[in-house]
């Protein structure tokens, strides 16, 4: 009699066993997708991060140019700013290289002021570039709550705005 309960007893340390091994594998099972969501959150803000870093660096070098475009050519006195939106496109493919064509950039020229010591001639103004850069959110889970509407589309847009000022020299001379 005594030899069956240690029978007993083994047989049930050894189911005791074996229900801790699927226990494991429950518990893996229920925490493993909340892991890998956090890593994969992770993952997408440092993606979006480096693509917001892009979209500033990008917006700041075509507003630079743009506002060395728009100011006088070759010593001219007008005051008139000219948009040269051909040479900023090809800034703009140059930067983003095959994702060109779904950056949209819309460049124009704001009046900040006038100068009173030189007078109503000379026209403070600056040019601003609005830069919107559509990022295809990469890894699953997050890029359905981070994308912008429709969010099936899994895509989140980036918009900057640079603001340079426009170089002008002052013209006190009137032998021009």
């Amino acid at each position: 009699m005594w030899c069956g309960r240690i029978y007993k007893k083994s047989v049930a340390v050894k189911l005791e066993k074996k229900f801790r091994k699927g226990q494991s594998t429950v518990e893996l099972l229920l925490v493993l997708p909340v892991f890998f969501l956090l890593l994969f959150t992770i993952m997408e803000f440092g993606f979006i991060a480096h693509k917001v870093i892009v979209a500033n660096h990008a917006a700041y070098e075509i507003a630079r140019i743009g506002s060395l475009l728009a100011g006088p050519q070759g010593g001219s006195k007008s005051s008139a700013s000219v948009i040269e939106s051909g040479k900023l496109e090809d800034v703009k493919c140059q930067i983003f290289g095959s994702a060109c064509g779904e950056v949209q950039i819309y460049p124009e020229v704001e009046v900040t002021g006038y100068d009173p010591q030189v007078g109503p001639q000379h026209v403070n103004e600056d040019f601003v570039v609005t830069l919107v850069y559509p990022v295809h959110l990469i890894f699953p889970g997050p890029n359905y709550f981070l994308s912008d509407v429709p969010r099936s589309s899994h895509i989140r847009k980036i918009t900057v705005k640079v603001r340079m000022p426009i170089e002008k020299p002052i013209f006190q001379s009137s032998s021009f």
